[in-house]
């Protein structure tokens, strides 16, 4: 049987892409819903007065995936614990939420994220609202399938190669940061920001907002650079790195390919391993946030 779900989770385009890639998924549309202009489009949205939300509506066959299912999806494709924004995104615009179609579908939301706060799954608490229904207005064909037209997989400015675009970043970060993050520099020993920190949070890529590190896994390795015994496995990419005559793991942000640091097999704690990572590289939100 077809049935249909609505959800909002930051930037739709990539949220669209998510959702198209789960077997069961028939079609998806990007569109507004949340607010109370009527046929609002991109750039009215994007000013954040409507109360529209970026959202993807679902048309999923129940026999090959549950709604059950599309939560865990939606839950693990974006962060639900901050408030109107997803990364660099800010604005209720890009809030997360849930749009239930009937009571069923409102138990089971609810259900996952008593769930989920019981099981710690998140720092911080979820904040996805919750709420019933209502005009759904497909957005503006330029941002239906917007990955899939464009050869994207960020929802960062890109090049024509794929990349995401260096003069979107040049203006975003500092001249320390742009060495570090997109030249694949490193801050020299014991000078970074995060060294000696011991606030309980997240650290997040300071290029794109990304969360990469739970402050929980954080140790003074003596290295003279903040070190970190696990990732959030998600959203860090390694590779080898073969630069300067070393043969090194290299850590990048999975979401804006950013460079981070370097991961090694030394570590003191049960995972043996160390993330030895800039602190330029990253930005901090605390627990409370």
């Amino acid at each position: 049987m077809i049935e249909q779900a609505i959800f909002a989770a930051g930037c739709f385009w990539g949220v669209q892409a998510s959702f198209d890639a789960l077997p069961g998924v028939l079609t998806t549309v990007t569109g507004y819903t949340g607010g109370t202009l009527a046929n609002p489009d991109y750039e009215q949205v994007c000013t954040d007065t409507t109360g529209h939300a970026e959202a993807v509506r679902v048309d999923f066959d129940n026999r090959v995936i549950s709604y059950e299912t599309l939560l865990d999806a939606f839950f693990n494709m974006h962060d639900p614990t901050t408030l109107n924004r997803q990364g660099p995104d800010i604005g209720t615009q890009y809030r997360s939420a849930i749009f239930y179609l009937n009571d069923q579908q409102k138990e089971q939301a609810l259900t996952a994220i008593k769930n989920l706060n019981k099981a710690k799954r998140f720092l911080n608490p979820i904040v996805t609202q919750v709420v019933p229904a209502g005009a759904f207005y497909p957005a503006e064909s330029m941002h239906q399938k917007y990955f899939e037209k464009q050869n994207k997989h960020t929802c960062a400015p890109q090049t024509t190669a794929g990349e995401p675009a260096e003069d979107y970043f040049r203006h975003r970060l500092t001249p320390e940061q742009y060495f570090v993050l997109r030249e694949k520099g490193t801050e020299p020993p014991f000078s970074g920001k995060y060294l000696d920190f011991h606030e309980q949070g997240i650290f997040v890529c300071a290029a794109c907002g990304n969360p990469l590190f739970d402050s929980r896994s954080k140790f003074d390795s003596g290295s003279g650079w903040p070190s970190f015994d696990t990732a959030i496995s998600q959203n860090v990419r390694s590779r080898d790195d073969l630069s300067h005559g070393l043969t090194r793991t290299e850590v990048s942000c999975a979401r804006c390919g950013s460079h981070l640091g370097h991961v090694f097999q030394d570590g003191p704690t049960p995972t043996g391993l160390r993330y030895c990572i800039n602190s330029v590289a990253l930005n901090f939100k605390k627990a409370t946030e």
